[in-house]
């Protein structure tokens, strides 16, 4: 391996791991403070956090950012093992490119998701696909040991290792530290549990928000009252004030937004404000208003709490789904509905749910919906990038006001 080869390899593969170690940290904070903002949410279209929450961000619970410190983390390990005069380490380049390589197929397939399936940009994923690209082209051209004799050279260079006693022992703790990182990180699963307690059990106390300035609570009136407003065809029932959420239980930003705002319209009496959630699954199987499949067990997921709400299980089968987003499948959705819904004849009463899941849909469709979550308050709608809970009440307080 040329010295110039060396230099390029380490740049491509720091600059990978600084990428996938800030990945990490973000996907981190969005499973447990659901209220983060990562640098890298710029706008609707360049963001990280869509991707990071979406079924594209995780393999078996484990977020694809932590696979990819992992990746560079070893590919850099290859680098320093080819400057070593060891016969162990004389095929490193090779491994390298038949390593990278592996890379470039998984950044390529996720490359596609996030920019044809997602519609998002995000930036630190896009730097980690230019570092895999480099190591790729660059190791390859390093490399000078036909593939072809890649396993024979594996297994002899494997004996070299095990029976080097430094060598060994940087392979066992590189992968104690690969290992004890998948273990530690949270599970979806586990970060739902530690959302607030008031949007899983629906105990109906307000999380505590805290509360705008007089600066920021004017500066938001001003541009509040400048929203445009669009008439929905929903009654508020003598409600002052109207909130509609376009919902999909595969959606994490819809589990997220439950999680921050549920608790704050739990604070208002019914008759102040009405809260209705409608469904807009991200399934071209019950919504003909998107064109890609992007949460296969959305419809499902949908029918089932419109049947659980005739039932009087709504809250505790939406929680289920949402708290267990990961695992969801129709099949999972199917048992769920039985064993937390109580529903013991959901397949004769599923035509008629996605009928009504489709209506949904068709009229988040009027309304030009392009996303989920999307919240209207009194008919202004909030945006993609969302609001900070403290301005998502001030929203509502002034709606109340302004009623009054």
């Amino acid at each position: 391996m040329s010295p110039l080869a060396r230099k390029l390899l380490t740049a491509f593969g720091l600059v990978g791991l600084a990428a996938s170690a800030a990945a990490t940290w973000v996907h981190y904070q969005l499973l447990v403070n659901p209220d983060y903002s990562s640098f890298c949410d710029i706008n609707a279209t360049v963001s990280c956090k869509q991707a990071y929450l979406s079924r594209f961000g995780s393999v078996a619970g484990v977020p694809v950012a932590l696979g990819g410190v992992i990746f560079f983390a070893l590919a850099l390990l290859l680098v320093w093992a080819g400057r070593s005069r060891s016969r162990a380490f004389d095929s490193a380049p090779a491994y390298l490119f038949a390593w990278s390589t592996i890379g470039l197929a998984v950044v390529l397939y996720l490359g596609y998701a996030s920019f044809f399936i997602l519609g998002e940009v995000c930036p630190l994923c896009v730097a980690t696909y230019v570092a895999v690209i480099g190591l790729f082209i660059v190791s390859g051209g390093a490399n000078g040991l036909p593939m072809s004799r890649l396993p024979a050279r594996a297994m002899r260079d494997l004996g070299v290792v095990v029976s080097t006693p430094l060598a060994l022992l940087i392979v066992l703790l590189f992968f104690a530290g690969a290992v004890g990182a998948v273990a530690s990180f949270p599970h979806p699963q586990s970060a739902a549990a530690m959302a607030p307690a008031a949007a899983r059990s629906g105990s109906g106390q307000a999380a505590p928000v805290q509360a705008l300035t007089q600066d920021q609570r004017s500066e938001f009136e001003r541009w509040w009252d400048l929203q445009p407003r669009v008439p929905l065809p929903y009654a508020n029932d003598g409600a002052k004030v109207l909130v509609v959420k376009f919902n999909d239980y595969q959606c994490p930003s819809c589990r997220q937004a439950a999680y921050l705002f549920e608790p704050i319209l739990a604070g208002y009496k019914p008759s102040d404000v009405k809260y209705l959630v409608k469904n807009f699954p991200l399934n071209p199987e019950c919504n003909p208003g998107v064109s890609s499949m992007v949460h296969p067990a959305a419809c499902d997921a949908a029918a089932a709490t419109i049947v659980a709400k005739r039932k009087g299980s709504f809250d505790t089968l939406a929680a289920w789904l949402f708290a267990h987003q990961e695992e969801l499948s129709p099949s999972t959705v199917r048992r769920a509905a039985k064993e937390i819904g109580g529903i013991d004849n959901f397949e004769a009463q599923y035509a008629g749910a996605i009928d009504e899941v489709k209506k949904d849909a068709a009229e988040g469709a009027s309304l030009k919906i392009g996303w989920t979550p999307t919240f209207y308050i009194n008919g202004k709608q909030i945006p993609r990038s969302g609001l900070p809970p403290q301005q998502f009440q001030a929203a509502i307080d002034l709606e109340l006001k302004n009623a009054k």
